[in-house]
């Protein structure tokens, strides 16, 4: 397949990736109630609301969008792949149209979507994807190499908080990772997506502390196809990265989340 062709089926094909997985899902909520129970569950995924409404007094301001703009990934800070400003609308899933069955998993669902935890001061999004050429271990019908082609795509959210904001956020999504573990269903623009388990795996390096998790995606076939979600706390701001690999959302194979653009991100950070 040539380059640009694989290019173009990504980026259609992924629609912020989430859009594709839960359309192969099948079904929707469809109906008033479902729409009522969406906006419901948007809540805070843990603790109480009046605990909540009692917290201390910020310690500090959130950083402005502008001054996040300034801190956010740029085609400069990467080696490979393409970086993009600008998340198209129709590719943007908006916070109020993601839900979940239990509310203690709306943080993963939350990341999976590359949307900021809790209740950020600003948020700014950007999206990378990059592609890699290797000779493939068969051959063509007439014994020529055959290249295979692997396209991973990020989407990843900039947030920053005040007052503890962004600690408490890590620390909810966290919790949700071990809540979580055996599935539940998320329901993105109308539409369910069936997660079949949740696995942590190794922290992140960087930043002050982290949490990365492989989603697995029930799309009706023998193996899930897995997501994956690395959010890195930095003081106050939180960098997300929701990662799929094309490939692997059509044959559930696992794979590696490109570590070189979340470090490229981190860093920025300072």
């Amino acid at each position: 397949m040539r380059s640009t062709a694989v290019r173009r089926t990504a980026l259609a094909a992924s629609a912020a990736a989430l859009t594709l997985l839960v359309t192969a899902c099948g079904g929707s909520s469809g109906d008033g109630a479902d729409d009522a129970k969406a906006k419901s569950d948007q809540s805070a995924p843990a603790g109480d609301d009046k605990a909540g409404s009692e917290q201390a007094a910020p310690a500090g301001d959130a950083l402005s969008a502008a001054d996040l703009e300034k801190v956010a990934l740029a085609q400069a800070d990467v080696k490979s792949g393409e970086v993009a400003t600008k998340i198209p609308a129709d590719q943007d899933v908006a916070r109020d149209k993601v839900s979940t069955d239990d509310k203690a998993c709306l943080p993963i669902a939350l990341s999976v979507a590359a949307l900021a935890q809790g209740e950020p001061g600003a948020e700014v999004k950007r999206s990378w994807q990059g592609q890699t050429d290797s000779l493939s271990k068969g051959s063509g019908p007439d014994g020529q190499d055959m290249t295979e082609t692997q396209v991973n795509m990020i989407r990843l959210s900039v947030a920053s908080y005040a007052g503890g904001g962004a600690e408490q956020a890590l620390a909810e999504l966290k919790t949700a990772t071990e809540k979580c573990a055996g599935g539940f269903v998320a329901t993105v623009d109308g539409e369910k997506m069936p997660v079949a388990e949740v696995t942590t795996t190794a922290a992140p390096k960087g930043g002050d502390e982290g949490v990365a998790a492989t989603v697995g995606i029930d799309v009706g076939k023998e193996a899930a196809a897995p997501m994956k979600v690395v959010v890195v706390r930095k003081g106050d701001t939180l960098a997300t990265f929701s990662a799929t690999n094309l490939s692997s959302m059509m044959n559930g194979a696992d794979f590696e989340v490109p570590m070189d653009v979340v470090d490229a991100q981190v860093a920025k950070l300072g």
